[in-house]
């Protein structure tokens, strides 16, 4: 096989390959023999249909596949050969004036890019830290005991107030005409959580059992139902029920109706805090890592091969196809997506990726299975069974593949934060809750 390769731009370049047809013929020959042997045909036995028959029929489906394999196994070997990294799938064309007994193709493709980095020790981060408070500890406490609370009917005469639960039945009309969702009966929710629009609430508030009330109530501009969106509604809502709420008191049977194995108010405080620090330090992480892979995004410089931006085009638009599908949108399959939308993103992806890539290899950054395992390890603590989730991760390589990919960037993280100019920042534990959740 004589082997040309040309430089085409940047990144292009164009292999020429030349095949014996005398090879290939022997080939073609060789797998039709072999697919005589169980080939069926009307008026023959099977295995004894006559090869020029065999040949009429499949011949052409043989000698596609046939080439397309030889042509494959060329490239890659020529590849190898000039020690050349491929991106994407090569663009295979049959050339015109090859020698007499030869087939000659090109294939023309793009390599991977030298990545050049810039100065990691130039780079500007901030990191941010968070502590667990008493105040998250506090919260999230009374969340727990929102969670069991009860609730007992209020005496008639009392006036529905914050964290009672009510219970109305109401109807809604705009310009006179009733619309869809404006209207329920024995609806219930709780005064002050924010579940009812606040005029509605404010509506409702100080009402006693029995009452019944007509007022108005403007619809924001950004409502989630379209049809009433930035529009005015009276509405008559009568309450039938109030409900006071009782919350469990924080004690020693409160901490062994959660399971804790301490059962008493200091060892429920310290699993809450245990709980918090391993969902901040998450948190904090995923802060860090996104401040870092910003960073990073600016500090390689290399063209990107347009194979792996046509690739990662392809997946988002699949991906927002995907998310039209779970919406429930029809002929979701069939819907216009312009893919240049996504140029942005994909280029960034490319980019980011190839600079990661380089890191990685540059610096020997590469996941150990220790490391995976102790990741794996941390987030089963989180579980109630957390042998199990260790099993269910190690008993799939897709989703270790994950695992380790999620190792390698918090160990290029941790090298870049050790080499750029970092800033450290104290978040407030409710930004930082607020932000990642």
């Amino acid at each position: 096989m004589a082997v040309t390769v040309e430089t085409l731009d940047k990144l292009e370049r164009r292999i020429t390959l030349t095949l014996s047809a005398e090879d290939l013929g022997k080939e073609v020959d060789a797998r039709l023999k072999k697919l005589a042997r169980t080939v069926k045909a009307d008026g023959f036995r099977p295995g004894k249909v006559p090869m020029n028959v065999v040949a009429q029929r499949y011949g052409y489906s043989v000698q596609y596949e046939v080439m397309n394999d030889k042509v494959g196994q060329a490239f890659a070997s020529a590849a190898s050969e000039a020690q050349l990294r491929v991106a994407g799938t090569p663009r295979i064309t049959e050339k015109e004036g090859a020698a007499d007994g030869q087939v000659s193709f090109d294939a023309t493709f793009e390599v991977y890019p030298e990545v050049v980095l810039s100065d990691l020790s130039a780079l500007e981060i901030e990191r941010v830290t968070t502590e667990v408070a008493d105040v998250a500890i506090d919260r999230t406490l009374e969340i727990l005991r929102k969670q069991r609370r009860t609730f007992a009917q209020r005496a008639l005469g009392e006036a529905a107030a914050d964290d009672d639960r009510v219970t109305i039945d109401f109807a809604g009309k705009i310009d006179g005409e009733a619309f869809e969702g404006g209207k329920a009966d024995g609806f219930q929710f709780i005064l002050g959580e924010g579940r009812m629009l606040e005029a509605f609430e404010k509506a409702v508030r100080g009402m006693k059992t029995g009452e019944s009330k007509t007022f108005p109530l403007a619809f924001p501009e950004d409502y989630h139902g379209k049809d009433v969106a930035g529009k005015e509604a009276d509405f008559l809502v009568t309450l039938t029920k109030i409900e006071s709420q009782k919350l469990p008191e924080v004690d020693a049977a409160f901490a062994e109706s959660l399971g804790i194995a301490d059962a008493t108010v200091d060892g429920l405080r310290a699993d809450i805090k245990k709980n918090l620090e391993r969902e901040v330090k998450f948190r904090v992480a995923a802060r860090n890592k996104q401040a870092v892979m910003a960073a990073l995004e600016k500090a390689g410089s290399f063209d990107l091969p347009k194979a792996l931006v046509d690739n990662e085009l392809a997946r988002l638009v699949e991906n927002a196809r995907n998310d039209l599908k779970q919406r429930g949108i029809k002929d979701a399959d069939k819907a216009p997506i312009p893919t240049e939308m996504f140029q942005p993103q994909a280029e960034r992806r490319v980019r980011l990726g190839l600079t990661i890539a380089e890191v990685v290899r540059a610096n020997g950054l590469s996941a150990t299975m220790e490391q995976i395992k102790a990741h794996v390890d941390e987030m089963a603590q989180s579980y109630e069974r957390p042998e199990e989730v260790v099993r269910w991760y190690f008993g799939d390589q897709q989703r270790l593949g994950e695992v380790e990919a999620v190792v390698i960037e918090a160990n290029v993280t941790e090298f870049v934060l050790g080499k750029a100019k970092v800033s450290d920042v104290t978040l407030p534990f409710d930004e930082l809750m607020g932000a990642a959740g």
